[in-house]
This record gives C-alpha cells, sequence and structure tokens, in this order.
C-alpha cells in the first residue's frame, strides 16, 4: 500500500441475517438488478464431494431478505447469479468435457435446465434480460477445452452459445479475463496480457481502448468515465479513475479503497455492475459498493 495515495472509504451495502451466519457460505454476489445473494449450506463439506447438495439462497433486496430453497446441485466449486424472473444459475468453475456444470434453477428452486459452458471459469455475471457471460482464466483458455478458449462468451439460460470474443484491433487476446463488468447495455472486460479496456455492446463488434493500469480485478464505468481497482501486490487497494476518449483510458486520479470505518481491505470478492464495483471481504457476509456515479 502507497501511504500518500488519498483513500477512498466504501460504503456498506448488503449483509447476511444474522440467523443464517451458523451455514457454510458456497458463493456470493450482486445481480444485475442490485440484489444480493447468498448460497449457503449446512453441509460445510458440500461441493466437496462428489454427490448432490441441498443447498439455499438467501436475497437480501431493499434491507429485506428473502429465501429460496434449491434442488439437489452438484458444482463442487459453485459460482451463482440470479435470473430477472427470479430464479437462479449455479455453475462449476471447474469442468470436463461432457460435464453439465451449469445448472438453471426455476424461482422454485426446482431443476430447469443443464449444460456446459467451458473449463476455469473466473467470472459468472447475468444480465437484465437473463443471458450469462462467462469469463476464464488460463487454464481454460490455454488447455485443451474449446469452449473456454475465447476467453470470454455470452450465453442464453439454456445453454446457446450468442457471442464469443474474438481478437480486435487495439485488443489482443484474452489470456486471463481479470476484470468483467455487466451492466444494463453493454459488458466491459480487462484481460491479461494487454489489459486493453474491451466495450461489448449487443450487435456490433467488440471495441478496444488502450490502456496502462495492469492487474485490476474490478471495473466500473459511467457517463464517459471509467474506474480500475485492485492491481498486483501492494496495489490490491488501487483505485485509478479516469476518463475514456474514442481510443483510451486516459488515468487522472489515482487512489486507494479503504473499509467503510477506515481500516484497510483484506482478502475480498468483487462484483462489477456499470458504475459499481461490490466489495465483499472474508467470512464473506457483508457487501461494501464503491460507486462512480457518486463519486
Amino acid at each position: 500500500m502507497t501511504p500518500d495515495r488519498p483513500a477512498t472509504p466504501l460504503a456498506p451495502y448488503a449483509r447476511l441475517p444474522r440467523a443464517h451466519r451458523d451455514l457454510s457460505v458456497l458463493h456470493s454476489t450482486v445481480d444485475a438488478f442490485g440484489r444480493a445473494h447468498w448460497l449457503l449450506s449446512g453441509d460445510p463439506t458440500a461441493g466437496r464431494r462428489a454427490k448432490p447438495y441441498d443447498a439455499v439462497v438467501v436475497t437480501v433486496e431493499d434491507g429485506l431478505p428473502h429465501e429460496t430453497r434449491l434442488g439437489p446441485l452438484r458444482a463442487r466449486f459453485p459460482l451463482l447469479d440470479a435470473l430477472p424472473d427470479g430464479g437462479f444459475v449455479v455453475a462449476d468453475a471447474r469442468s470436463r468435457p461432457g460435464d453439465e456444470q451449469v445448472q438453471v434453477l426455476d424461482a422454485l428452486g426446482r431443476p430447469s435446465w443443464t449444460f456446459r459452458v467451458g473449463d476455469a471459469v473466473e467470472h459468472l455475471l447475468t444480465d437484465e434480460s437473463g443471458d450469462l457471460w462467462v469469463g476464464h482464466f488460463d487454464e481454460g483458455v490455454y488447455g485443451d477445452d474449446e469452449l473456454a478458449r475465447p476467453g470470454l462468451r455470452r450465453w442464453s439460460r439454456t445453454g446457446e452459445p450468442l457471442w464469443s470474443y474474438h481478437p480486435v484491433h487495439g485488443g489482443g487476446e484474452i489470456s486471463d479475463c481479470y476484470a468483467l463488468n455487466v451492466g444494463a447495455r453493454s459488458a466491459w472486460a480487462c484481460a491479461y496480457t494487454d489489459f486493453a479496456l474491451l466495450e461489448i455492446a449487443p450487435g456490433r463488434e467488440a471495441r478496444a481502448r488502450a490502456n496502462q493500469v495492469s492487474g485490476a480485478q474490478g471495473l466500473a464505468v459511467h457517463a464517459g468515465r471509467a474506474a480500475f481497482v485492485g492491481g498486483y501486490g501492494d496495489a490490491h487497494d488501487r483505485l485509478v479513475v479516469g476518463r475514456l476518449t474514442h481510443e483510451d483510458f486516459v488515468a487522472v486520479e489515482e487512489r486507494r479503497l479503504v473499509r467503510p470505518d477506515g481500516s484497510p481491505l483484506g482478502r475480498r470478492r468483487i462484483v462489477s455492475r456499470g458504475p459499481r464495483v461490490y466489495v465483499q471481504e472474508e467470512p464473506f457476509t457483508e457487501w461494501t459498493v464503491f460507486d462512480l456515479d457518486a463519486f
């Protein structure tokens, strides 16, 4: 951490109710509509053994919680997101050819679809229409899995491939999808090795902007501005805010993110949605947020 960078406190966002804190957190996310979700199990070994297990999703919306019990899940390394109709998607981050690694469940928690999106899933984010955006890390991109090789793809909720990344001018190949932001009208990504800022809008080819910020895991975009969160080593809490031109991202200010009480950030998860970067630290029971629109 660089002491001369001014601090920007995160704001409290959502909290897992105390009544559920005796359960194991398998995964947690914030969906396209700002609802926070926790995938929980009463079995601390759930997912580690090769057998189905039951789970519950606790959703917090505007401070109010509700539960959805899910039918048997199979994911060893589960990733969760929500669908606009009240259903859920649970995917296993690791898979082999032939594995039906994605389970789509309806609003009552009943399985409805299964399909495969490829090994080494780093990000699983649904958009407002219910499509799935899947970013992969390097073991999938450079493995023998054709589905993971593009590094970033969009799928329908029934497993139909809708779009996959291919190198564009200034963008290069995706070796590891470090940051993925799925907003209301477009998706944005920043990937190793070039770290170009990629804009993906429906109906047109991906667009790359040059970017000098490397290693960020979080990304916010709003009204001609962007912000990168994270980096290597001492830059794990870095916040870089700048403006977007037609060709590049121009850094204007560098700061560091801290907890709402001003203390340093520890190990955390990040979910990027439009102008917001949501941050969750161990034990993964609370979400905080940085909002570029309010910065």
